[in-house]
């Protein structure tokens, strides 16, 4: 068997910003088509290694990497050739005010141009559908729209280019119980049907049960863990064992699966796209 193929690699990373040591000799690889969760403390340095994932970043030392490409060391253009291969999903949405949901789901292909003006109608509306929206909702701006239907919208323009990495900010912040519920069942079938990899910032433990492979914990200026969730849970560090408090009976390997089948039930119609179905989706 082959060995798995790192999509991100982060080696030896210290961050300094105002002053602060951020981050001190952070590691840390993602593999092709997993999905791995970032966890952290409140100032643990999450977003900022986010941002150096993003390229809106430099480390003071070490290097990050993405499909092979260093960032911060890489000419403009080959960053650029690089960043087309992601896509991100902003924890409020960042959706234009201003534009329509059909606008806000076009820019990326009209700011690449290398997308023919009459395809790019078929695209929007095949992404859309994607996320389990009508084709009524394209002409909605995004005041009218539910806080699940902006992380839908948001989530559509995020696979606008057809990324094969996608970074999600605390994908189900903001959302009540049952539409974070559905938005965790919609990126669990996207994550199959494009084969994604995915990296997100969440604090929802359900988030974790539901769609991660391995979870990675930010703490003390460096990932101190990165494995299965059964096996982070149990570690022996006060930010984890917060966390997991309450919870820690649902993260042996058993439950997990029990609770992901839960999810694979289509008995309350999470598994059918809402644009099968005809209906609209909050």
């Amino acid at each position: 068997m082959s060995a798995p193929e790192p999509i991100i690699e982060v080696d030896g990373v210290t961050t300094v910003l105002g002053g602060h040591v951020i981050h001190r000799d952070l590691d840390l690889t993602v593999y092709r088509g997993e999905v791995v969760a970032l966890i952290g403390g409140s100032g643990s340095g999450k977003t900022t290694l986010l941002r150096l994932l993003l390229g809106l970043e430099v480390p003071q030392a070490g290097s990050v990497k993405i499909f092979g490409h260093p960032l911060g060391r890489c000419a403009a253009r080959d960053l650029e050739r690089v960043r087309y291969r992601w896509g991100v999903l902003f924890q409020n949405g960042a959706l234009f005010s201003a534009l329509n949901v059909f606008d806000n789901i076009a820019l990326p292909l009209r700011e690449l141009k290398s997308v023919p003006p009459d395809l790019v109608k078929p695209l929007v509306m095949l992404k859309l559908a994607q996320v389990g929206l009508k084709p009524d909702d394209a002409f909605k701006r995004p005041a009218e729209l539910s806080g699940g239907m902006v992380k839908r919208v948001s989530l559509a323009r995020a696979l606008i280019l057809d990324p094969q990495l996608l970074f999600l900010d605390e994908p189900t912040a903001g959302l009540d119980p049952d539409s974070a519920k559905q938005f965790v069942k919609l990126l669990r079938r996207l994550r199959e049907e494009l084969e994604l990899t995915v990296v997100m910032v969440t604090h929802d433990v359900d988030t974790l049960f539901a769609v991660v492979d391995r979870v990675a914990v930010l703490a003390d200026q460096h990932i101190i863990a990165c494995g299965p969730l059964a096996e982070v849970a149990r570690m022996p560090h006060s930010f984890v064992r917060n966390f997991f408090l309450g919870h820690l009976e649902r993260c042996a390997e058993e439950d997990v699966k029990r609770f992901r089948l839960s999810l694979d039930d289509t008995s309350d119609e999470g598994g059918v796209p809402a644009v099968l179905r005809g209906e609209a989706v909050s």
